[in-house]
């Protein structure tokens, strides 16, 4: 028994009730290392709100419906990179600028920078500005 939760540790033959795998680990592999394990010690995990009713511990149809999710999943993150590359290149390749859009235009902070440099507070360059005072202050500080 876990001292700190008050649950028991599963013994062979119990099976394991989990939302969704998703659940148990940071990474399909995580996952599947861990369930793995725990089908070597002969321990079923159950996932009843997986698109595929999951359950290792019964023969066959459960084994392939754990491995299935998990198998599109790491798919998914595959293909999400790859479009992602492509994206990233045919923008380069057009001139587009890639990431976030800037917040404050280097027009605008270049503006500030003399108004610094005569004493202006923070507060008086943002309401010149429009940038605003905390933006200033992490703009102009260096």
């Amino acid at each position: 028994m876990c001292p700190r939760s008050g649950v028991k540790a599963p013994h062979p033959g119990d099976t394991i009730l989990v939302h969704t795998l998703d659940r148990l680990g940071r990474n399909p592999r995580e996952v599947l290392n861990l369930v793995h394990g725990l089908n070597d010690k002969h321990i079923g995990v159950r996932s009843p709100a997986d698109p595929l009713p999951i359950n290792t511990a019964d023969e066959g149809m459960g084994r392939i419906a754990f491995l299935l999710p998990a198998l599109f999943a790491k798919m998914e993150r595959t293909f999400t990179a790859e479009r992602a590359t492509h994206a990233r290149a045919v923008a380069e390749t057009a001139g587009r600028r890639i990431g976030r859009p800037v917040a404050t235009p280097f027009d605008m902070i270049e503006y500030a920078r003399p108004l610094k440099d005569q004493g202006s507070s923070n507060g008086e360059i943002s309401s010149k500005t429009g940038i605003s005072k905390t933006s200033v202050h992490r703009y102009l500080q260096g």
